[in-house]
């Protein structure tokens, strides 16, 4: 079992006290604003060069891009002016420019653009209206070139380009026949490959060469993993994440003109295989990611593994995450992270083993007032082990103390153990929180995932309810100061769990969450359009199972609703429509329920602008202290 079970639970929360006494009960709790506001400084990243250092800070409220020779105290030029969103992230191509997409007012068809190191040219280079980017392949070997997709021809389906970043001109490399749903690149960046799907089968093209016709090689169901990473540095084999044959994914090597199994790599006996690590200098793969209720690694390599041993040395106690490193993979940016804290970020050299602390994400947070979050384990009513983590608040007597449980959204997606400023904002105001990995929840092998199917509002609202139980059984939570709180999935299993559940709930918050099914599998984007059947086989199809989505479906339902509700939207959502959250506001207005409803125009699924943040955290912490005392 990777996790303690449930009946250790008891024992985890006095270990919590005992580590939180030190701490000052009467403390005043830290500002809501600094859990949510914008770093300083962050997202550091280095030039392929190693010679400019890069990071995001503030500017008109908004993150932007900033450059500065690394080793130097000249002041940093800032190089993107975006006023209206945040970039959300960037990287480096090449020594003299960086990349990065956008959206408008939160729609999702991104836009990539590209500025020059010394500010004097930003360019959106996908300018094309109500046109999705995507980008396949940032091909680091070829610094001035990418492959990216547009659905630009057909809104359902992204067709291949090359990018000359230099000239901005793209030249259509594979054109989509309608049904393939990822392309796979060489280290030409040749595209040699595909996933195809008609809903529900999925087959792997693949094609000897930049030209020429794609031939099928392999056709699974959705519900097999079969999942190219990357190929060899002959590109002579392929690297692929598989659970053909087994229940948890592993890294095997395959003929990629066969698709034939040469060689098992690595694989875990409880979790799936994840993210693979390559070198660039070496041409060949350094390790694999994998979570067990951490992130740990499994080393390929000798010499990646006595880098991640000495920067351990270095930083213990803390996870250790590479963001970037140069193209001769002596200078690299070090994250320093772990439950209490969003940590800092170094530049290491090291040819002079040298750590250069480059600043704090979040240094107004201190460490020794956030909490802990402990790995958790129960059983559901059906026998299932459901992993998760508790955080307790410091200081406090884990005795019937009020509860916020939050599933994550998804819901085929994970909580993992790092630091989460929503918990510790939840933690700092008294309460205890609840992350659970209910059924579906990815990592934990094809069989769990499977338990998922067809279970909205049912089984996997049954595993988040066991889990309230079990800590209701233990005294730790007060039954009747419990509330739910969860984002996009987790905002369903909100309006699911007052709907379904009404008895368990004080109150709930439900942030961009779907309330109605057949509104949810109406208005999904274009672009998921080759992947209907498999939505349906994993929700429901809302003509065959018709009396399945009504039952599941929190706004049919809301006459059963009694607690009140928070609800948040984004106007331009496009994964959940607004009349999703309209239609529950109307019910339950209608019947009246406290439902107070913060809509923001200029947002999309999520909320990014600081200042809506704000106002939601805000909202969010005077409705839970009038419901839960």
């Amino acid at each position: 079992m990777l996790f303690p079970s449930h009946t250790r639970i008891a024992a985890l929360a006095a270990a919590s006290l005992i580590a939180g006494t030190a701490l000052a009960q009467t403390a005043a709790p830290i500002p809501m604003r600094d859990f949510f506001r914008h770093p300083d400084r962050a997202y550091f990243r280095i030039s392929s060069d190693g010679k400019t250092l890069s990071f995001m800070q503030p500017w008109e409220r908004r993150m932007n891009i900033y450059v500065q020779p690394v080793g130097t105290t000249v002041e940093p030029l800032r190089i993107t002016a975006e006023k209206d969103r945040d970039i959300p992230n960037y990287f480096w191509k090449g020594p003299d420019r960086v990349v990065y997409t956008k959206d408008f007012g939160g729609d999702e068809n991104d836009h990539v653009v590209v500025a020059t190191k010394d500010g004097k040219v930003l360019t959106d280079v996908t300018p094309f209206p109500g046109v999705r980017a995507q980008i396949i392949d940032d091909l680091r070997e070829f610094p001035d070139q990418m492959i990216i997709g547009l659905n630009k021809r057909n809104k359902e389906v992204f067709d291949a380009y090359r990018l000359d970043l230099t000239s901005g001109e793209l030249t259509l490399v594979a054109e989509n026949p309608g049904n393939i749903t990822s392309w796979l690149t060489d280290h030409t960046g040749a595209i040699r490959g595909g996933i195809a799907t008609d809903g529900v089968e999925q087959t792997y093209l693949y094609r000897d060469g930049a030209n020429g016709s794609f031939k099928s090689v392999l056709k699974t169901t959705f519900r097999d993993a079969f999942e190219p990473q990357l190929f060899s540095a002959d590109n002579r084999k392929l690297y692929v994440m598989s659970n053909l044959g087994r229940d948890k994914k592993a890294l095997v090597r395959v003929d990629p003109a066969t698709a034939r199994e040469e060689a098992l790599l690595f694989e875990h006996p409880d979790v799936d295989a994840g993210v693979v690590g390559y070198s660039y200098k070496r041409k060949l793969l350094t390790a694999v990611e994998y979570q067990t209720w951490k992130l740990e690694r499994k080393y390929l390599d000798p010499d990646t593994e006595k880098l991640f041993t000495g920067l351990a040395a270095k930083l213990p106690g803390y996870q250790i995450v590479l963001q970037a490193i140069t193209d001769d993979e002596d200078k690299m940016i070090v994250a320093a992270t772990s439950d209490r804290t969003g940590g800092s970020r170094y530049l290491y050299e090291r040819g002079a083993d040298r750590l250069t602390k480059l600043g704090e994400v979040a240094p107004w947070l201190p460490e020794a007032r956030m909490a802990t979050m402990q790995p958790i384990a129960y059983q559901s009513r059906d026998g299932l082990t459901i992993n998760g983590y508790l955080t307790l608040p410091n200081g406090k007597d884990p005795k019937n103390l009020p509860l916020i449980v939050n599933p994550h959204g998804g819901p085929w997606a994970r909580d993992g153990w790092g630091f989460n400023p929503e918990v510790q904002f939840l933690a700092n105001r008294g309460y205890a929180v609840l992350q659970m990995n209910y059924r579906g929840s990815t990592g934990y092998g094809r069989k769990f995932w499977e338990a998922s199917f067809k279970q909205w509002g049912r089984k996997m609202q049954d595993d988040i309810t066991d889990g309230v139980r079990s800590l209701v059984e233990q005294g730790i939570a007060d039954p009747k100061r419990v509330c739910i709180y969860g984002a996009s999935y987790g905002g369903y299993a909100t309006l699911a769990g007052l709907a379904f559940t009404p008895d368990v709930y004080a109150c709930g918050v439900d942030y961009v969450g779907v309330a109605n099914l057949f509104t949810f599998m109406k208005t999904i984007p274009p672009y998921w359009k080759p992947l209907v059947e498999m939505m349906q086989a994993m929700v429901g199809d809302p003509e065959k199972d018709k009396a399945l989505l009504t039952a599941a479906s929190p706004a049919l339902n809301a006459d059963k609703i009694k607690a009140p509700l928070l609800i948040a939207q984004g106007a331009r959502d496009p994964r959940v429509n607004k009349d999703e959250s309209d239609q529950m506001v109307k019910a339950l207005k209608a019947r009246g329920i406290d439902v107070p409803y913060i809509v923001k125009d200029n947002e999309g699924h999520g909320f990014r602008n600081e200042e809506n943040q704000f106002d939601f955290y805000e909202a969010m912490e005077k409705f839970l202290a009038r419901y839960l005392n």
